[in-house]
């Protein structure tokens, strides 16, 4: 009796979800009859459910992601509409944070606004969805911090000089730099989490989210490289924040810039042309922009943290 009452206090601390505890408890052996025939659909037929894959489940890793999702919601929201989520999308466990700056955009090309509203579109949709698969178990909004977060990452870079200040809403290449830095950002962020997610059905959202973002990561680097044609020192900014993502991120020069008027890069990979990963500590060390060399749980754009049990760098 005193095992399995300790087994279930373990399942209880480690699912994040009632599918992963319910898998769980039943791997351990103690699940009752309730609990078995609770992962059996109404027809009988057995629910695919997340399993937990070294000590982080599935529900876990969707939390973390949905923290991501929140932060690109807001930003591009706040720039094509003026406006953030609305109030329903940002509940959850945790704490709820506020959005601290960010405002509409004065653009100038009717195109990159298009291109920012549809995009601002995607990424509300990302949220909605990340929190229905997560059902009582997502996460609320974590603290976002939009103003003093750019302007140190901008002077970490090199892009600004301390005292100056950097505002990605102030225009609309301004806008394309900022969107720059979270873009590549988040798909490193879902090929590196999708090795870690057990169900399949899970497995299959996150490649589907994978892939909008590359979407919206070449739209956002194919139009800086247009950019540079008219301007080359944006060639240069992109390469300084590029840099910095990498000296963040820890070991390794895997991160790219667009190329310049000479050549194209639109695509960063590796030899094989397959595009590269971070693991997400590595990924809240950019997003904390952490430069200490040791693990933190908070700081840059999650001023409190990302909520959710993924939560210190690497």
């Amino acid at each position: 009796m005193f095992g399995k009452t300790f087994l279930s206090q373990v399942v209880e601390r480690s699912a994040t979800t009632d599918v992963d505890r319910r898998k769980l408890l039943t791997m351990a052996g103690i699940a009752g009859a309730g609990a078995s025939a609770a992962v059996l659909g109404s027809a009988g037929a057995a629910v695919a459910a997340p399993a937990a894959t070294g000590g982080i489940d599935d529900g876990a890793i969707l939390n973390f992601a949905l923290n991501l999702e929140y932060l690109e919601a807001e930003f591009y929201l706040r720039a094509a509409t003026g406006q953030g989520l609305p109030d329903s999308y940002t509940t959850g466990t945790c704490e709820r944070g506020a959005v601290h700056g960010g405002h509409a955009v004065p653009f100038k090309t009717r195109a990159i606004k298009n291109y920012a509203r549809e995009i601002a579109t995607d990424e509300k949709d990302h949220v909605a969805f990340l929190r229905k698969a997560l059902g009582n178990a997502k996460v609320s909004r974590p603290a976002i911090d939009f103003k003093a977060s750019f302007t140190a990452a901008a002077t970490a870079a090199g892009v600004i000089k301390a005292g100056q200040t950097f505002d990605p809403f102030a225009s609309e290449t301004n806008f394309l730099l900022g969107a720059f830095l979270f873009e590549d950002v988040g798909v490193t962020a879902y090929k590196g989490a999708a090795p870690l997610i057990s169900s399949k059905t899970y497995l299959d959202a996150a490649a589907g989210i994978l892939a909008v973002e590359a979407y919206h990561a070449g739209i956002i680097r194919s139009t800086l490289y247009a950019e540079g044609y008219l301007d080359p020192s944006i060639y240069g900014v992109v390469d300084k924040l590029s840099n910095a993502r990498d000296l963040l991120d820890g070991p390794g020069d895997d991160d790219q810039g667009i190329g310049n008027r000479a050549y194209a890069n639109l695509v960063p990979t590796d030899g094989n042309s397959i595009a590269f990963s971070r693991t997400p500590g590595a990924v809240l060390d950019i997003v904390y922009l952490n430069l200490s060399g040791k693990p933190v749980s908070k700081g840059g754009f999650y001023p409190k943290g990302v909520n959710g049990t993924i939560r210190v760098s690497a």
